[in-house]
Formats: C-alpha cells, structure tokens, sequence
C-alpha cells in the first residue's frame, strides 16, 4: 500500500507534469521539501516540467528555490532534459546565466529584405538636384515626363474591368498637365527619375496636388480615370511599383496640407526644394536660424509588434473595433519622443494588454501613407501571459496557437480568426514567425 507521503509525491510530480503550476504552489505551501524531490523513475518535478516544455510551471519551481543541479539516473539535470527535447525557452530558463534570457526564441532576420507593400522603390529619388531649378525645369518640360495627379491626398487612377483587379496610377504628360503646372493653386513635388536610366534619358515623375477638383477638366481626356477616395482599402489595390510610389508622394503632399503656415511662428511659407522644404516668410523667424526639422516633411515613427508567449508557441493579437469582423493583428503605438524602439515595443504593449515583455528584436519596416508613417515591425517575447486589455485601445487581445495562425493564412474553413491582409507588415511578421523554426 502507497504511503501517505508517497502519494503526496505522485501528486506533485502529476502536476508538474501536466504544467499545474496552481497544484504546485498549493503543495509547496504546505510541504517545501517536495521541491527536490525524486521520484521512482529518478526525476524531479523541475525535469517534468523541463520534459514537457511547462515554462510558468518551472518558474513556480525556481522562485520556490529548487535545486537546478539536480540530476536522475542518467545524470542529465533540468536544463539537460530540456536541451534533448528542444525545449529552448525553458533551457535558457535554467541556465546558469543571470536573467531570463528568452532571446533564442527570437528569429535571426532575413538574409534580403522582404518586399513588403509600399516599399518597393523604383525611382532614384536624386535628392542632389532639388536644388537645381535649371534641371528640373528641363524634366518638367520633358514630353516623356510622368506626372501623379493628387486632389485631396487621393491619386488619379484607373481600374480593371473586374472589382478586385489592380488599380493603376494614372501616368499623365506634360501635355495634359499644362493648364495645372501654370496655376498658383498646384502644388508640385519631384519625387524623382526612373532607376537604370542613362542620364541624358532620365524619365522624370512628378506628383501634382490641385486644391481645385479637376475631375471634369480630366474627364474629357480620360473618361475612365477617377480620384481614389479612401485610402483604405483602396491604396492596398495598387501594385507594388505604383504603391512605393504613393508612400513617397502621399506622404510629402500630407505634410504640405498639415504645414502650410509655420509651425514656429504661424506666417507664411514658401515651397523650396522640389517640394521638400517649407521656408517661414517672416525675416526674424527662429526657424530661419539653423536646421529645423518643422521645415522639412515629417514621417512618425510606429512600433508594431508580434507578442511570442514564452513557450515559444503562441502569439498574441488584438482587434480593434474598426476592423473587420474576425480579424486580429499585431499590436501597434507610436514611438515618443526620448523613447527607444524597444521601450515603446514594451509600453505599448503593457498599455494594450497588460502583458510585460523582456527581449526585442527588429525585423523590417514599411513606409504606410497615412498619412506619413514608417511601421517599425518587431518580434518580441512575453514574460508574463496574463492578457488584461485596455478597452481605450483595443476591444480584445488572445492567444494564439501555431496552428491556428497557419489555419488563418491558409484561410482553413477551421480558421478562428481572419488574418490581417497581405500588403500589411502585421501578415509579414506572423508569415515569419510561423515559417522560422516549425519546431518551437
């Protein structure tokens, strides 16, 4: 017959087994001396858990003050037993290194970058002429030059016959721009000439911005063309060409419409520089003395973040009320001023969720034109799991499993949740995060 404390044993090593860290802090408050203890087999609760991959349950072992070096009958330890399995957040769990260091659950980045939406770039922005009002007007009035028509930050394009076949920019002359470039009321920006051109055949582009709507003027000449109203989803249409080279222009003329008059004094500006420089017209004007960075276009820098669970299995993601029924994404905040990326990666999150996180890692980035942001995309790894959101910011945040995030990109009938859309870095980090090591 088991004895008493035989039984209590069995019991405590289940539960660490089945990665109960409740059971264990239960047990260990009424009896500590199970902590080290061996059962039959040679093994400590702190190897179940290290076998089974139970990284919360092995931290209610280790903050009780169990044993590490404990070995069973083949003389592995905790950590040896976890090695051989492959559970790597829980080896690095007990080494003998000062901290948790989670950071072998975190991807090496790619060898190329990803071409991601809106970055692609297929013009040499030759920000060497801005300067040179002689040149540019030379491109301007080049017959061959490519010119971008804005009206309220939405670009001139032209469908496909079907709904959801690209949408193209429409690529206008010089000959259907002249009655625009001769008016007070357009606001031109050179974004620059094509890559892998001679440099007495450079193919210029330009984006125009007109205050005055000239759907009617360009609907004699192009009855299929029409101004893309809303940005989303409508901009994700566009190919990868024609969008890196919205980011660019979308991103300068948002700039224009915010900072007309000086942000230091409030006086009128005039447009230098091809489109790149706002200068104050008031003489005396402090931001006439030195480099101010109010005179030249702005882009607000946002962290987006993929939360890895410390067991190296889950990720976590949010929703927002504004997005579509079912789908979930990556956290996201800009970054404030004197902050670190990584520092607002780990506010940002804990604001959102409640959720603390220790390492972060950079992966890549997307310019997103709405207006003028540059997406700062992370993996970073959670040391605390319980999700509190703030209702402020997002309306739900879950874990997820591996392969529930392979259902959702397969779009699997079994899917629980919709994937962000693939011209978003948020699909980019979770395609990555699931392709990396299929073993975690």
């Amino acid at each position: 017959m088991m004895s008493v404390r035989s039984e209590l044993l069995e019991r405590f090593l289940d539960a660490a087994s089945r990665g109960d860290e409740q059971t264990l802090s239960l047990m260990l408050s009424q009896s500590r001396e199970l902590l080290d203890q061996r059962g039959e087999q040679g093994w400590s609760a702190l190897m179940l858990t290290a076998r089974h991959g139970h990284y919360t349950a092995a931290r209610v072992l280790l903050s009780n003050g169990c044993d590490t070096s404990v070995t069973n009958r083949s003389g592995q330890t905790a950590r040896d037993v976890a090695l051989f399995w492959g559970h790597r957040h829980i080896a690095r769990l007990l080494s003998s290194a000062p901290g948790h260091d989670l950071r072998q659950l975190l991807p090496s980045r790619d060898a190329e970058e990803p071409d991601i939406h809106f970055n692609r770039e297929i013009l040499d922005r030759m920000s060497d002429k801005r300067s040179d009002g002689e040149w540019l007007a030379a491109r301007r009035a080049s017959p061959e030059t490519v010119f971008l028509l804005f009206h309220a930050l939405s670009p001139l394009v032209r469908s496909g016959a079907e709904e959801d076949e690209e949408i193209k920019l429409c690529k206008l002359r010089s000959a259907a721009v002249q009655e625009l470039l001769g008016s007070s009321r357009t606001l031109e920006v050179f974004l620059g000439v094509e890559k892998q051109q001679e440099d007495d055949g450079m193919l210029a582009w330009f984006a125009l911005s007109t205050e005055e709507d000239p759907t009617q003027l360009l609907k004699e000449k192009d009855p299929s063309s029409f101004f893309l109203q809303g940005a989303m989803p409508g901009l994700l249409r566009l190919s990868d060409d024609d969008a890196g080279v919205v980011a660019q222009a979308r991103s300068v003329l948002a700039w224009h419409s915010r900072y007309r008059f000086c942000p230091t004094c409030g006086s009128d500006t005039k447009v230098e520089e091809a489109g790149y420089k706002r200068t104050c017209l008031r003489a005396g004007c402090r931001s006439l003395q030195g480099v101010h960075n109010t005179c030249y276009p702005r882009v607000d820098p946002v962290v987006i973040m993929l939360v890895l669970h410390p067991d190296g299995k889950q990720c976590m993601l949010g929703r927002k009320k504004i997005f579509p029924p079912g789908m979930f994404s990556c956290l996201a905040g800009f970054v404030e001023p004197g902050e670190t990326l990584e520092a607002a990666v780990r506010r940002e999150v804990q604001e959102e969720s409640g959720v603390q996180v220790g390492p972060v890692h950079y992966l890549s980035c997307q310019a997103w034109p709405m207006p003028s942001c540059l997406m700062i995309g992370c993996h970073c790894v959670a040391v605390t799991t319980d999700i509190k959101v703030d209702q402020n910011e997002i309306e739900e945040a879950r874990w997820f499993t591996r392969q529930q995030v392979v259902d959702a990109l397969m779009k699997d009938k079994q899917a629980v949740f919709i994937m962000p859309p693939k011209q978003a870095i948020a699909h980019y980090l979770l395609k990555h995060w699931i392709g990396w090591n299929a073993n975690l």
